[in-house]
């Protein structure tokens, strides 16, 4: 009772400012805990997790000795974790500033309503046949966040979406077949780029590099990352971190119109203007 009555006198100090610090640092946390979630740095927050209790434990204890040394490995501290946390905590800040702001947001920055309809009409043509016949293939959607820095690993083509292109490109022969290619504003921006690995321990060990290197860009940046698998002809799509595998064409083609067009409006059109396309090229 003596506890619930101190969190009760608690609660009833509490300011609005408490209330907004409380939850800003929750969401610092949160946000910060999800990033460390199953790679290498989630054993380290362990092992620290573990120094604070035996520092705890210590003092309680009075062994002296003990709590010297974890006393002076403690006030090193903070100069530890940005160095060991160094990647993680520059993801974080990167997924902070690609935050969406509404007065930031530009309507139709991802390119033409109808460009883009009739490339994601065409890379369903090339995607559905490099599936059928098991043609490893990795795109890379760009959207808000620019990647000028992975173009610069490749080589630049600034030509239109073609299917009988991009088979050319992801034919296993071709010089370029490895690499990742780039869709910026429903045109192709370059070809056999690099893109960075996940290091997410969770991902299935029967994938291969393609799919690490979508999930690795997806981490990365905002962009949408599509990838047929050369062993099973499977199709995948990787967005903020997250795989879908096994996708049909059909839906496919639906999470590519709702995560590439520019408004909502458009989307709800996008039906139409397909059947019109598919029909003037019967």
């Amino acid at each position: 009772m003596e506890f619930v009555d101190n969190l009760t006198h608690f609660i009833r100090l509490l300011t609005v400012a408490d209330l907004v610090d409380i939850l800003l640092i929750s969401v610092v946390v949160y946000k910060a805990l999800k990033l460390i979630r199953h790679t290498n740095a989630e054993k380290l927050v362990k092992g620290i997790v573990l120094l604070l209790l035996a520092t705890l434990v210590s003092g309680v204890f009075k062994l002296k000795v003990i709590q010297f040394l974890l006393d002076q490995l403690m006030r090193m501290g903070p100069i530890a974790v940005v160095v060991i946390f160094q990647p993680e905590l520059r993801k974080m800040l990167e997924q902070f500033g690609r935050s969406k702001l509404p007065f930031l947001h530009r309507p139709g920055a991802m390119g033409d309503e109808k460009t883009l309809q009739i490339a994601i009409m065409r890379i369903m043509e090339a995607v559905s046949s490099m599936a059928w016949s098991k043609t490893g293939v990795l795109l890379v959607f760009e959207r808000g966040d620019n990647l000028d820095h992975i173009v610069k690993t490749g080589s630049t083509i600034d030509a239109e979406v073609n299917a009988e292109l991009l088979k050319n490109i992801f034919y296993n022969k071709a010089p370029l077949h490895d690499g990742a290619v780039i869709i910026s504003q429903g045109r192709i921006k370059a070809a056999g780029c690099l893109l960075p690995l996940s290091a997410n321990l969770n991902i299935s060990k029967e994938l291969g590099t393609r799919h690490r290197a979508a999930v690795g860009m997806s981490e990365n940046s905002d962009a949408l990352c599509v990838v047929v698998s050369e062993e099973t002809g499977s199709i995948s799509l990787a967005e903020g971190g997250m795989l879908k595998r096994h996708l049909a064409v059909e839906t496919l083609e639906r999470l590519l119109i709702n995560g590439l067009m520019p408004a909502d409006e458009e989307k709800t059109s996008s039906g139409n203007l397909f059947a019109k396309l598919r029909g003037k090229k019967k």
